[in-house]
């Protein structure tokens, strides 16, 4: 039986409990059908995050102890400043995961934002909530770095 800590190794397919989706010859891009296997895959992947954050409120609720060692309430200390960074991430995850959903119901999901070709169904199981091709992803990413560095 797997647990929480096993769930976060697997990937998103197996978490959802689907397979990778088969494509027929002369199949429609962005049918029906791939629009159900992407919602699916996306509201378990949310439900996962929800389930994470649920667990570190409790954990830090029976946590709290009040250590009388100032070393031992440091390590404590950072311990929970982790798990809240951790999960202030994964909020921001949660988000874009309904702004993808949001998408998905307003069959604007699987082009690409900077000039509109498919996105591909590997690329969107690999990363659910692409909204970029991968080639205006890497330029986009190219033009961060200069304007950085």
């Amino acid at each position: 039986m797997p647990t929480a800590k096993t769930n976060k190794t697997l990937g998103l397919l197996a978490l959802a409990g689907l397979t990778p989706y088969e494509e027929k010859k002369g199949e429609e891009y962005m049918n029906e059908k791939q629009m159900t296997h992407f919602r699916l895959l996306l509201k378990a992947w949310r439900d996962q995050l929800r389930q994470e954050v649920d667990r570190t409120v409790h954990h830090m609720q029976d946590e709290a102890a009040n250590f009388p060692d100032p070393v031992d309430r440091a390590a404590q200390e950072e311990e929970f400043s982790l798990e809240l960074r951790t999960r202030d991430r994964e909020r921001k995850l949660i988000k874009k995961i309904e702004k993808t959903l949001k998408r998905i119901d307003e069959d604007d999901f699987g082009f690409c934002d900077a000039c509109g070709i498919e996105i591909g169904v590997r690329r969107l199981e690999a990363r659910p909530t692409a909204d970029m091709c991968i080639d205006c992803k890497t330029m986009a990413e190219i033009k961060e770095k200069q304007l950085q560095g």
